[in-house]
């Protein structure tokens, strides 16, 4: 039947192919398990249908041998009866209800063999449809995981070491300058010294010539 005609497609190479041809594999993958999931309950509905059919043939088949059971029974009545011709008319009727079993039953072997052979195409498919769930939340990750690496690839190749290290050289060369800016700075603001301070500070060195001069003489003084 036409509603199981992907199921052969229903395959892991099938399943990639449309992968390599998606532009986002995750909604491909989403679209492709709702196509399963629309296929499966279009088959369902053609599943039991066939069920049906198969049902209405079993019932014709079975009451059509319960009538050539009783025609039979009221054939051999009638004999008793002395009614050879009511008896003719039961038996009549038992023939053509035995041929309406007999083809009622052949319908019901055949519509049987179809039912079943959709319930294992259906049951197939089900299958089919868990597997494709259980490796949606693996390629999920998968696809997640290899947009990252590549949005980090692309943030490396643009990430310029080389451009980096020029604008730390740059910025070393600011702080040097303004190093030496504060120092140069800090040294326009130190107070010059005073002529005072120039002359205490001569007064300081003669104190100290005076102070040696006097440790000198003693010395000669005290040698014998």
């Amino acid at each position: 039947m036409a509603v199981f005609k992907r199921i052969r497609d229903i395959t892991a190479a099938s399943v990639n192919d449309m992968l390599d041809k998606a532009e986002d594999p995750v909604k491909m993958i989403n679209q492709f398990l709702r196509d399963m999931e629309e296929e499966i309950s279009e088959a369902e509905v053609a599943v039991a249908k066939q069920i049906a059919i198969e049902k209405r043939f079993l019932e014709q088949r079975d009451e059509a041998r319960a009538l050539v059971e009783k025609r039979q029974e009221q054939a051999v009545k009638a004999l008793e009866l002395g009614n050879e011709e009511l008896a003719r008319k039961a038996l009549q009727d038992k023939k053509d209800q035995q041929e309406k079993a007999d083809t009622y039953g052949s319908e019901y072997d055949k519509s049987k063999a179809m039912a079943d052979d959709l319930r294992h195409k259906l049951d197939q498919m089900k299958d089919e449809f868990l597997k494709m769930k259980g490796r949606r939340e693996m390629l999920v990750a998968r696809a997640d995981a290899a947009k990252v690496q590549k949005q980090i690839n692309h943030t490396m190749g643009s990430f310029g070491t080389e451009s980096a290290a020029r604008g730390f050289s740059r910025m070393e060369e600011k702080v040097n300058q303004l190093e030496a800016e504060a120092e140069a700075s800090n040294e326009l603001r130190t107070p010059s010294k005073s002529l005072d301070d120039e002359f205490k500070h001569l007064g300081d060195n003669g104190v100290e010539d005076e102070l040696a001069a006097l440790k000198a003489k003693m010395a000669e003084k005290n040698q014998p």
